[in-house]
């Protein structure tokens, strides 16, 4: 398999016309409603219970984590907004033999991601799963073939895709505003404490430990992981740049119409603390793609980034160049002179509205599995060429990386026995 393919009645009616107005009603209404569970609602979860139930028809009617006191709070969250009494689990997977159950979304941890949403896709569910998507590449090929193997709704949690705003930005990159683009920078901006010296402890009572590790191999519960500083360590996240440096790549690639870089490198460090992360506080990749460029800078120990903001992209072209920066974006022509602006909303609900569409009207999704792993990639080359101190040159028909053992080695992970990824 190649890259591109890798990513890219009368009986009825007659019934019908017997029912009053109201019954019709309520009978297509009935039809529309979809039954959701969200899994890891100790953070970003409640964000996603509160986008699903912004949007009509509608039930979150499971909501999963092995912290209790997380699904406490995402039971709570459900509650406000809908009637329907959601049910509590710890394993996930006691959630998918729930036969009225139409999606999840998947808010786990990065480790969790790609095979909770291949047990998913297994059981015959449709997905919306968080940035990255996958730990690795190894996942997000075998993630991409099962969507496809089962025919199902995946869509990524890289919401700028479907804001308005900057769908009208991407439009003036591609009508040819700036003529034809040659490089997009990008940044992420941010301060980030230590997180010390961890010890390594008994196990809360809170905790069901072991659902949490889920796929990634054993190790002994430490206190300075569960619930965010997993980012920081390679065996369950995938740093800054899996983080957040995925939402600026991925509207990058999108301007630039991109996909596969020919070489990739990157560079930085641990500089400001001396603790227990092991993913860089800074960094700079760089992709080049042949006749065009992007790069990344993530700065975690210091908020004040480019263009003033801490989130940004910047594309050039020989017109000029567009900056979106926070909730805005600019073009500005050769001159350095402002042409014209605009700006919108940001939020989850309309890429959840979207992921809703897609299952009940089978309209396109904006940030589907296969080119959202397209982005994610460029992650995975970033961190990978980081890890290996080596620039990685890629395959563009295969997108492997090529005569480069120590980079090659940590193209796929070790899985807990059980765990191996099952089409």
């Amino acid at each position: 398999m190649n890259r591109r393919q890798f990513f890219h009645g009368a009986v009825a009616g007659g019934a019908a016309i017997a029912l009053s107005p109201r019954a019709l009603k309520a009978a297509n209404a009935a039809n529309r409603t979809l039954r959701v569970a969200t899994l890891g609602v100790n953070g970003r979860g409640i964000a996603h219970i509160r986008a699903l139930l912004s949007n009509p028809d509608v039930e979150v009617i499971g909501v999963c984590d092995p912290d209790s006191r997380a699904v406490a709070k995402g039971l709570a969250a459900a509650a406000e907004r809908q009637d329907k009494v959601a049910q509590g689990y710890s394993d996930f997977r006691d959630v998918l033999e729930l036969k009225e159950l139409d999606a999840i979304t998947v808010a786990t941890p990065n480790h969790w991601h790609a095979p909770a949403t291949i047990l998913a896709l297994s059981a015959g569910k449709h997905v919306y799963v968080e940035k990255p998507g996958s730990h690795n590449p190894y996942e997000a090929q075998f993630m991409v073939n099962a969507a496809r193997y089962h025919d199902k709704r995946v869509q990524m949690g890289n919401q700028r895709r479907s804001w308005p705003w900057v769908q009208e930005a991407i439009q003036r990159l591609h009508e040819g505003e700036l003529g034809e683009l040659t490089f997009a920078r990008t940044w992420y901006n941010n301060r980030r404490g230590s997180i010390g010296q961890g010890s390594s402890t008994s196990v809360p009572e809170w905790l069901d430990y072991d659902v949490w590790q889920g796929p990634a191999p054993r190790r002994d519960y430490n206190d300075n992981v569960v619930h965010y500083d997993w980012h920081w360590r390679w065996h369950w996240g995938n740093g800054e740049l899996g983080n957040n440096g995925i939402h600026a790549l991925d509207i990058a690639r999108w301007g630039l119409r991109v996909d596969c870089p020919v070489s990739v490198t990157c560079t930085g460090g641990r500089y400001r603390y001396q603790d227990d992360q092991e993913t860089p506080d800074t960094t700079i990749a760089s992709y080049h793609f042949g006749s065009k460029g992007a790069s990344w800078e993530g700065h975690s120990c210091d908020p004040r980034g480019f263009e003033g903001v801490g989130f940004g992209i910047h594309f050039y072209g020989p017109g000029g160049s567009l900056v979106i920066a926070g909730n805005n974006y600019a073009v500005y022509d050769e001159n350095r002179d402002l042409v014209t602006q605009g700006s919108g909303p940001g939020g989850d609900s309309v890429h959840f509205g979207n992921f809703l569409d897609s299952i009940r009207e089978d309209a396109p999704l904006t940030a589907p599995i296969a080119d959202a792993q397209t982005s994610t990639m460029l992650c995975h080359y970033g961190n990978i060429a980081y890890r290996s101190q080596s620039a990685l040159s890629i395959d563009t028909e295969t997108g492997r990386i090529q005569e480069n053992q120590k980079a090659a080695r940590l193209w796929r992970r070790d899985y807990a026995p059980g765990y191996e990824p099952v089409l």
